[in-house]
């Protein structure tokens, strides 16, 4: 796993009323501040792709449909530079993951649904000035291809 990316089981605590999932703790031993909490959708087959922060880290949750969320190490230094990471998350997988300062990152919603990201970020979103450094979907800086892999 690429240096720095944690994930967490979650819990889930069902009743004949529904359920409660805890996602991220003050307790945990991976919790390091709060920013902000948001909730972001993706429609099915959409990559949203790619891009990072330099100050930011990311703690996301797929609340509903799957994700196939894929990381991407570039930070100079790294042990783990040139590393990809895929992860499927969500409904079959419920599992937080935590994305740390300089891995780009990117997801593809691979459920027949619209799907729900929750994010608890460390910072909070600067509209004049954004933690954000971008490059396309389908760049030839990172290696990787988001079409599905048949076989």
């Amino acid at each position: 796993m690429i240096d720095g990316v944690k994930t967490k089981d979650l819990r889930v605590i069902p009743d004949e009323r529904g359920r409660l999932t805890e996602m991220l703790r003050a307790d945990d031993d991976l919790f390091i501040k709060f920013g902000q909490c948001y909730m972001t959708t993706t429609y099915p087959g959409v990559v949203k792709a790619w891009h990072f922060h330099k100050i930011q880290t990311d703690n996301f949750v797929v609340i509903t449909g799957m994700f196939k969320v894929v990381l991407y190490d570039t930070r100079d230094g790294s042990p783990t530079r040139g590393e990809v990471n895929e992860f499927f998350l969500g409904d079959h997988n419920q599992k937080l993951l935590q994305i740390p300062p300089g891995v780009y990152h990117g997801w593809k919603c691979i459920s027949e649904r619209e799907g729900v990201v929750v994010n608890v970020s460390t910072e909070t979103y600067n509209y004049d000035d954004p933690d954000e450094y971008r490059l396309p979907f389908d760049t030839d800086e990172i290696p990787y291809d988001w079409d599905i892999k048949m076989g």
